[in-house]
């Protein structure tokens, strides 16, 4: 096999069998063929938010050109160039040519004017040199490795998986990276063990399957032992890339955020107004959470959870770089996000007979109380005087919530985990079947169940995944629509994209999984893939609203919201009184639903 021909980037997604089927049901085969490619490569762009609150985007395109270029002044570089000399946006890729100013500018959508893309490149040809009688040397990384430095990172010494022998600090080596394949008892693995010496012969791990798997050449950063020795590190650098993006690593922290332009979108499908109560039921790692913080300029507060201590932690590291004090955080299980009542023994009943308080608190563990107030108890009081604690990190403390009670927030975010098949790039898909699909939107539904009872009348719900998969998009959407007869799809802005799905697709076991009706289908947004991703052709998104017949103010009904499909989808709904619903699809979707009285 010729050496061009192997050592090239030209990667096949692999799906289960009967997934591909449902989604050529869905989408078509040449669309869904599209997709598939298209979810391979990384987008050519990358989206930077402005923290408008601290600075402008014409302020950060400067600083960014001079970080790139450089600036003379009196014999000079520039400071900010110095600052940031191993920053790799400094590279220049204009061949001498002078400033390229097309390389970042900022959002043409109106709206989102504080948004600026930094366009990538690629993919490029990649020349990797050497002769028969001397193999080249090459690394294979993890498929996870292979994904962050496609999207520009470097390599990590725990991505590295096997190495040529006699590779020394300073060597340039080929990157390739080694797929999971079915193993003999049924799980799913690389079946290299770490360490691996590579001969560069047809007996290689994966030799064969690694053809087209190559993403470029790098400069090892120490020697072939150190790396498998070290456990952390930079262990080779990349310098010629198969897709080029700039790395915004520890790059003006506090005044950008990288962020997918669809998790912006969401942000605004929930149009959060100042002064308002939001929540935002998954918050981690914080990107939507601090977006909508920055919409409503710091004015109100957003209720930032989640279920995993650290990523809590992670939200309030990211709402302090970001300077902003209107969000409050708690660790708690989105589907307990509603509080149970606790029937009142007579020891609960103070002096006036009144219920001294309806939900339960453990020691340690917040709770919240009918006027949303946030009691501690004392026990919880006096471990913070004994010390830092197990809740306590880089400052912050993380409070436990038992949910809150209906009708609490002005407007709900639920950002779902989901199958996360949107996500780009991506290299493997063969672990997902139709059963864990199905089961992912069984636990949305459950999610969506939660938001509705939180919202006020009048409020708003938007439901976000980041997946192709219309049985957490389209479907959640029609469970919404279904279940909350007072709901309907209406406008969101601004709008991008293209239409949902319509239609229904019957398992073999006789379920049905019905999507969008017609005439629902132009009211959602989604963002699609077509082959190669651009700014301004190839990324749709599709939207949709909905208003609803609301039922009398004491209803214990709830609204819907809404999903994202493809790389990304958000969906929203309120209760009582008008609801929206986005959807994205293929690359991104967002839905909006608002419910009017």
């Amino acid at each position: 096999m010729d050496s061009s021909e192997r050592c090239c980037y030209d990667p096949y997604l692999q799906w289960n069998p009967q997934v591909e089927e449902y989604f050529i049901k869905a989408y078509g085969a040449d669309h869904f063929a599209r997709i598939s490619k298209a979810l391979t490569r990384p987008s050519c762009y990358s989206c930077l938010r402005v923290n408008m609150l601290n600075t402008t985007p014409d302020a950060v395109i400067q600083k960014l050109l001079e970080m790139r270029y450089g600036k003379v002044e009196n014999g000079a570089r520039n400071e900010v160039e110095k600052e940031y000399d191993n920053v790799q946006i400094l590279k220049d890729n204009t061949n001498g040519g002078g400033i390229n100013r097309d390389f970042i500018h900022k959002c043409p959508i109106p709206g989102l004017e504080y948004v600026v893309y930094v366009r990538g490149s690629g993919p490029h040809g990649v020349g990797y040199a050497h002769s028969p009688d001397q193999p080249m040397k090459e690394v294979i990384v993890s498929r996870k490795c292979a994904e962050a430095v496609l999207r520009g990172a470097q390599i990590y010494v725990p991505g590295v998986l096997a190495c040529s022998s006699h590779v020394e600090k300073g060597d340039t080596v080929a990157v390739s990276v080694a797929l999971e394949q079915r193993e003999q008892d049924g799980k799913w693995g690389t079946g290299i063990t770490r360490g691996t010496v590579l001969q560069g012969l047809g007996t290689d791990p994966h030799y064969i399957q690694r053809k087209g798997l190559y993403i470029g050449q790098g400069t090892t950063m120490m020697s072939r032992a150190g790396i498998f020795r070290a456990l952390e590190g930079v262990a080779i650098c990349m310098t010629n890339r198969v897709y080029d993006l700039p790395s915004f690593n520890n790059v003006l922290e506090g005044e950008i955020f990288l962020q997918n332009l669809p998790s912006i979108i969401a942000a605004h499908a929930l149009d959060p107004q100042e002064g308002e109560r939001i929540f935002d039921m998954c918050a981690a790692p914080g990107g939507k959470t601090t977006a909508i913080a920055m919409l409503m300029r710091d004015q109100g507060e957003v209720v930032a959870a989640d279920r995993s201590h650290n990523k809590v932690i992670d939200v309030q590291n990211l709402a302090a770089e970001m300077g902003l004090k209107c969000i409050v955080t708690y660790k708690l299980d989105a589907l307990k996000s509603v509080a149970r009542k606790v029937v009142p023994d007579v020891t609960d009943l103070n002096a006036a007979g009144e219920v001294a308080s309806e939900i339960s608190v453990q020691p340690g563990e917040t709770s919240v109380t009918e006027n949303g107030n946030t009691p501690t108890s004392k026990l919880g009081k006096q471990r913070k005087k004994n010390g830092p604690g197990k809740n306590n990190y880089s400052g912050f403390r993380v409070e436990k919530s038992k949910g809150f009670p209906p009708n609490s927030f002005d407007r709900v975010l639920l950002d779902a985990p989901c199958s996360a098949l949107g996500l780009r790039p991506r290299l493997f898909a063969g672990e997902e079947t139709l059963e864990s699909l199905r089961n992912h939107g069984k636990y949305q539904r459950r999610m969506f169940d939660q938001a509705v009872q939180l919202v006020r009348p009048g409020g708003v719900i938007v439901y976000s995944t980041c997946t192709i998969n219309p049985g957490e998009n389209e479907a959640i959407v029609r469970y919404a629509l279904d279940t909350y007869k007072f709901l309907s799809l209406a406008p969101q802005h601004p709008r991008i994209g293209g239409p949902g799905l319509v239609g229904h697709y019957e398992f073999s076991d006789g379920y049905v999984e019905r999507w969008l009706k017609p005439g629902e289908e132009d009211l959602v947004q989604s963002l699609k893939f077509k082959g190669r991703i651009d700014i301004k052709s190839d990324v749709q998104e599709h939207s949709a609203s909905t208003t609803n017949r609301a039922p009398s103010p004491k209803s214990n009904q709830v609204e819907p919201s809404s999903a994202k499909i493809g790389s990304f989808g958000i969906s929203g709904l309120a209760r009582p009184i008008n609801s929206r619903i986005l959807l994205d699809p293929e690359s991104c979707r967002t839905h909006k639903a608002m419910d009017s009285v």
